[in-house]
């Protein structure tokens, strides 16, 4: 695969996981939220359309699907989409210098078992 689809491919997932930490934090203020009923959903929506962080995270999602896109264009699937899962990677190490969440000597394995699985895919994609 040549260099711009593994830009494409690493691209597709770094926004992929903006995403994801930029709608955990628009959801920060709906953690007092007891139960999702009527009530608390209309309030949750009402929230939510005001937040930057989650618009901001809709718009990684929306551009992460085009690049992923342009990204399958070019790739097998079978090297590509296993690549996805070094949004795990970058997720748990924003997560804890960013979000405050701690990171235990299972998810530290379970970090390396996937950048293992990675390597070992990025190379017979060779």
């Amino acid at each position: 695969m040549s260099w711009v689809t593994w830009i494409l491919i690493l691209t597709g997932v770094g926004l992929n996981a903006a995403a994801q930490l930029l709608l955990k934090v628009a959801t920060r203020p709906l953690a007092h939220f007891s139960d999702f009923s009527a009530d608390t959903l209309g309030s949750a929506v009402l929230i939510l359309s005001k937040s930057l962080p989650f618009w901001s995270g809709m718009l990684c999602y929306g551009t992460s699907v085009c690049v992923w896109l342009a990204a399958l264009s070019k790739a097998p699937v079978s090297t590509a989409y296993p690549m996805l899962s070094l949004g795990y990677v970058v997720v748990a190490g924003v997560s804890v210098m960013w979000l405050g969440e701690s990171l235990t000597f299972p998810k530290v394995l379970g970090i390396a078992l996937i950048c293992a699985g990675v390597i070992l895919v990025s190379r017979s994609a060779a």
